[in-house]
């Protein structure tokens, strides 16, 4: 299958009643999950959200959204980068989601025999409903934290944030409501940086913490990643030979090896395998499983509402 070329966007018709179709027939579905999910869900790195949260940043160093934002504060101080991305953690982590978008991809396959891949950092999925041993998060978790130079014991661990990101959060000045929204109190100053005894250390090896993101080889893949990532394949195995759908949700062309070439070159060996690709602007399948593939071009959370 020739992955590397450049496929025009296939539309099928009747795109969205032939996949119902598919999920009612399935003995089991995998969802490869991308970014345009969540922003389908309304993680949204520019415009109101990046304005009301990051309005000194931007005022003071001229980007516009959080994405680039979170890259040119590395350069700062550990005193600015952590308020900047303890707000970052904060309102993609631990906020509420904005729209019902995960709670109806749930809603579909609830009751199927069902496994989740991601590329996606923001634990949407395990917070709308789907199990967590059903969930295999590739790239890492705004939720956790790893040593910047992780060797011995750390090499393999990673660490829960919720509790620092909090106190990082009320120390510049924000308030926190019952359901974790982010509030900026009437008339009060917020700091662009945390108290330097905030700064995270690695408590197994004394190095600088950092996010649990996927960037370089210094990465780790703690015991829950391998876990998830036995049980995925697993999940593969039992269902090599029964009627599967491999669900495609608004993968990118940033990371395809991980997702839409696998699912691509599985569906093309297994006959009773159909692949599905919900994109918006994006929606294709090769030649080889075209007879065998539904291809939906729309925003997501619309696709999942005509369903």
């Amino acid at each position: 299958m020739m992955f590397g070329r450049r496929l025009p966007k296939i539309e099928t018709p009747d795109g969205i009643a032939k996949l119902r179709k598919a999920l009612d027939e399935a003995d089991a579905v995998v969802i490869g999950a991308g970014a345009g999910l969540s922003t389908s869900a309304g993680f949204i790195y520019t415009g109101e959200r990046f304005d009301k949260y990051f309005f000194d940043f931007a005022s003071r160093y001229h980007f516009s959204d959080m994405y680039s934002g979170g890259f040119y504060v590395m350069e700062r101080s550990p005193e600015e980068m952590w308020a900047y991305w303890s707000r970052y953690i904060w309102v993609n982590r631990y906020m509420p989601i904005p729209n019902d978008t995960y709670d109806r991809l749930y809603d579909l396959v609830k009751d199927k025999d069902y496994f989740v891949i991601t590329t996606n950092v923001d634990h949407c999925f395990q917070r709308s409903g789907f199990d967590k041993k059903r969930l295999f998060y590739t790239q890492g978790d705004y939720g956790l934290l790893q040593s910047s130079n992780p060797h011995g014991v750390s090499a393999h661990k990673t660490y829960e944030n919720e509790e620092i990101m909090r106190k990082m959060i009320l120390a510049q000045g924000f308030e926190i409501g019952e359901n974790n929204e982010l509030i900026i109190p009437e008339g009060r100053e917020i700091s662009m940086t945390i108290p330097t005894e905030l700064i995270p250390y690695c408590p197994d090896d004394g190095e600088p913490m950092i996010m649990n993101l996927r960037s370089d080889d210094k990465f780790v893949e703690d015991e829950g990643w391998h876990q998830a990532a036995e049980r995925y394949s697993e999940f593969l195995r039992r269902h090599e030979n029964v009627k599967i759908l491999f669900l495609e949700a608004a993968v990118g062309m940033n990371t395809p090896s991980i997702i839409k070439f696998q699912f691509w070159k599985i569906v093309n060996q297994w006959p009773d395998a159909t692949y599905a690709c919900l994109n918006y602007g994006e929606a294709y399948a090769p030649d080889e499983i075209i007879d065998r593939s539904i291809c939906i071009n729309g925003d997501i959370r619309e696709i999942l509402m005509k369903l």
